[in-house]
């Protein structure tokens, strides 16, 4: 890990009240004193840590860049264990940058993208779950996405995962003891409590597992597409769930071209909605494109939304589209029921059954969208303040990687296999277990983890 004094802006920057630029390392408190006056204008000797101290940030001329609140954290105390120095100047562009590029030449280097919660990771304040969840926090679009990347945040996914590896190092240890002195230790004990702690964990396991669909949809919502032949009212029914007028709405067949995207936070549920061209047989090259376009977006969903206009009667396309889409999961709904009926769908007596009716016109049939969907998705209700939820592909292949070691360990113990073929199973559990929470983790995954991450956090 680098010892290198890094430096970023931490805010986004724009119209703002303020924009804070973050400093971190053994220099800081050096580069702080060297650009920071008092109110007074007075050269600064000594910054008592843990206190905001007004006063002005000013250029090697003693100009004055801008009206500052700096506070100076000492280690070990700090996010990252390491002196940080804040300085909260006034928001918009021209400041923050100057302040950085004031501070850049005070001998510290630009951050790369999450570097201060790199540290944070390496100088061991976080473990690589409470890292990951820091970015979660950042990106979450509903209250349930962000009270589960909370709660991996506090430590609770770590705490069953170490709560793992505790166990399994303390059998580790019995059959190390049986080994070197088995008349100590009988195998038979050992193998039996081997045996007894990989069954409870396994339960432990699959349960984590099974919140793994999850904990996706609320971290990157439900991948949603509409879709129907033209002029069913399918933007408009986007706009009805955006509750604004997001996609153009006219009487006009083919008007939507191309895919509209939007996230939406509907009771609770993430949606990430897409708009689609209307499904028909066209010349128009434009239109084709965006009819080819909305077909791809079909085969990458989660949801079908299949709007019906009960206005109309079913027809070729109706029927085209329903063949494409019969191995997706499918929400139908009858648009225009304010609208004389002439939808016959008697032919298909199981989508008749399950069809929403809805009046996009008269602001009917919301709640009854969002319940379904709900149904479709989740089982029961799901309290995600209380449940230990994953939302991260990396901690799933992980923990099916551990099941699989553990099922090995049941398998050798059900072949009579000798105690010091056991543990090597065991010893590649806890080893997928140690992944999970950061232990023994190459730089190329820390590397790919924190690119991820927007510079100065």
């Amino acid at each position: 890990m680098s010892t290198e004094t890094i430096a970023a802006i931490a805010t986004l920057l724009g119209n703002a009240g303020i924009n804070i630029v973050r400093i971190s390392g053994d220099n800081s408190l050096n580069i702080a004193k060297k650009i920071f006056v008092k109110k007074n204008k007075q050269e600064v000797d000594y910054l008592k840590p843990r206190y905001l101290h007004y006063g002005y940030i000013v250029d090697e001329d003693g100009k004055i860049i801008d009206e500052v609140l700096l506070s100076y954290m000492k280690k070990p105390n700090t996010y990252t264990r390491e002196d940080v120095i804040e300085i909260n100047c006034h928001g918009g562009i021209i400041s923050a940058r100057k302040i950085l590029e004031m501070v850049l030449n005070h001998g510290c280097r630009l951050a790369e993208r999450g570097e201060f919660t790199k540290r944070a990771f390496i100088n061991g304040r976080i473990d690589l779950t409470q890292a990951e969840a820091v970015m979660d926090i950042i990106s979450s679009k509903t209250d349930s996405s962000y009270e589960i990347s909370m709660n991996h945040l506090e430590g609770k996914l770590s705490e069953e995962i170490n709560g793992m590896i505790s166990e399994i190092t303390k059998i580790l240890a019995n059959i190390e003891v049986n080994i070197d002195f088995p008349e100590y230790d009988e195998e038979k004990v050992t193998i039996s409590q081997v045996e007894k702690i990989s069954k409870k964990m396994i339960k432990k396991i699959d349960k984590l597992i099974k919140t793994e669909n999850t904990g996706k949809i609320f971290k990157e919502g439900i991948k949603t597409v509409i879709l129907g032949k033209p002029n069913v009212g399918k933007s408009s029914f986007m706009n009805f769930i955006l509750n604004e007028n997001r996609a153009i709405v006219t009487e006009v067949p083919g008007t939507t071209r191309d895919t509209i995207e939007e996230y939406v936070n509907v009771k609770g549920v993430p949606l990430k909605i897409t708009d689609t061209a209307g499904i028909r047989e066209t010349g128009d090259k434009v239109e084709k494109i965006g009819v080819e376009k909305a077909l791809q977006k079909v085969n990458e969903a989660d949801l079908v939304i299949m709007i019906f206009d009960t206005s109309r009667n079913l027809e070729d396309n109706d029927i085209k589209i329903l063949n494409y889409i019969k191995d997706k999961k499918v929400l139908y709904v009858r648009n225009k029921i304010d609208l004389k009926n002439k939808l016959d769908l008697s032919n298909y007596k199981n989508i008749e059954k399950k069809a929403i009716n809805v009046s996009v016109l008269k602001n009917q049939g919301l709640d009854e969208i969002i319940d379904e969907i709900s149904s479709m998705f989740f089982e029961g209700t799901i309290n995600v303040s209380d449940e230990l939820i994953i939302n991260n592909v990396r901690h799933k292949e992980l923990l099916k990687s551990t099941k699989d070691s553990l099922n090995e360990v049941l398998n050798s113990i059900k072949n009579n296999m000798t105690v010091d073929l056991v543990e090597i199973d065991l010893k590649q559990a806890a080893q997928y277990l140690g992944l999970i929470v950061g232990k023994s983790v190459s730089d190329d995954l820390i590397d790919r983890i924190f690119n991820d991450f927007c510079i100065g956090k």
